[in-house]
């Protein structure tokens, strides 16, 4: 999900991601730094949802 708060001259997005870790995936957990995982996929979208809101704006 996103969330847009005003920041300033810009717009705060927050992105979060949750499901359910049972089973094999709570034991992948443990042992996996997630963040590091999925960051990079994070950074991209970000990326991407900046670039969609300046070719709005343009």
């Amino acid at each position: 999900s996103f969330t847009f708060t005003p920041s300033g001259d810009g717009t705060q997005v927050t992105w979060t991601m949750t499901g359910e870790n049972k089973g094999i995936g709570k034991v992948f957990a443990l042992f996996m730094n997630m963040d590091k995982m999925v960051g990079a996929d994070f950074e991209k979208g970000l990326a991407s949802l900046a670039g969609a809101v300046k070719q709005r704006q343009a």
